[in-house]
């Protein structure tokens, strides 16, 4: 299965995204992580993969180097050097990754972070990235296209993900997901009150009858605590997701970035 795993930023995307790779790991032969922000450590620290660093020395690596190393670690999260591997770059590398993955007859879940550097909709797409997407079912690969851009991912890719799990979004830049959408897209704006009569019941909030369009829960702080999903898949099965209500094992080490204060005036 092709996932797309979408929501803006700040609706706790990469916590969300960590728990399913935790909860799915065991469930393949290895798993292998693009990670471009460096969220992901947590599955290191519980022992569900092991890390490694992508830098300078493995931007010149070969795609059988990648398939002898991948071989020898089934399970990694690969975080992107960020002093040495800009957007493009990191591109080229993940294309060469993706290339090894294809030759590795195995099950496997492949998790793209930051779908939308990786598999950009303003550039050609890297052929192994589109092999990925498009092929990879069919050997044993699923993959997560995790995203807070859905509209700027090439949409070979995402017309590829038979399965979405989508968060909420601001002016509901969906691209080309919302033609998969067989309920109001409304309900992804947070902002928005979308009539409940147009809303399946399997959709609707259980704890309230307005707002019906998916919410954020923070704390006194302002700090994520919780955020509501709905997940869809083309054999018609869909349902609304709190992740108040997720637990994993793995800490999330995803940052929340920092606050941006005003000088004092006069």
């Amino acid at each position: 299965m092709n996932l797309a795993f979408v929501a803006q930023s700040g609706w706790g995307k990469s916590y969300h995204a960590q728990a399913w790779m935790e909860s799915n790991a065991q469930e393949y032969e290895s798993m292998a992580v693009l990670d471009y922000c460096g969220e992901y450590r947590g599955l290191v620290k519980e022992g569900i993969a092991s890390h490694w660093i992508v830098g300078r020395v493995e931007e010149q690596w070969s795609v059988s180097d990648w398939v002898t190393f991948l071989q020898n670690n089934p399970f990694v999260v690969l975080e992107r050097n960020k002093k040495h591997l800009g957007t493009d770059r990191w591109r080229d590398v993940c294309a060469t990754i993706a290339s090894a993955l294809r030759r590795l007859d195995r099950d496997q879940l492949v998790v793209i972070d930051e779908a939308h550097f990786v598999a950009p909709q303003q550039m050609k797409l890297p052929q192994p990235i589109k092999e990925l997407a498009t092929t990879g079912r069919g050997a044993g690969t699923s993959s997560m296209w995790v995203t807070q851009r859905p509209a700027e991912i090439d949409k070979t890719v995402l017309t590829q993900c038979q399965a979405r799990m989508i968060g909420g979004f601001d002016g509901l830049e969906l691209g080309a997901l919302s033609s998969a959408l067989e309920y109001p897209a409304e309900l992804h704006d947070n902002t928005a009150d979308p009539d409940p009569r147009r809303v399946p019941d399997e959709l609707l909030p259980p704890d309230r009858e307005r707002p019906t369009s998916l919410q954020k829960h923070e704390d006194e702080q302002e700090r994520t605590i919780g955020s509501e999903w709905i997940y869809s898949d083309d054999d018609g099965e869909q349902y609304r997701v709190n992740t108040q209500n997720v637990t994993m094992d793995s800490t999330h080490y995803g940052s929340e970035g920092n606050d941006l204060n005003p000088p004092q005036y006069g």
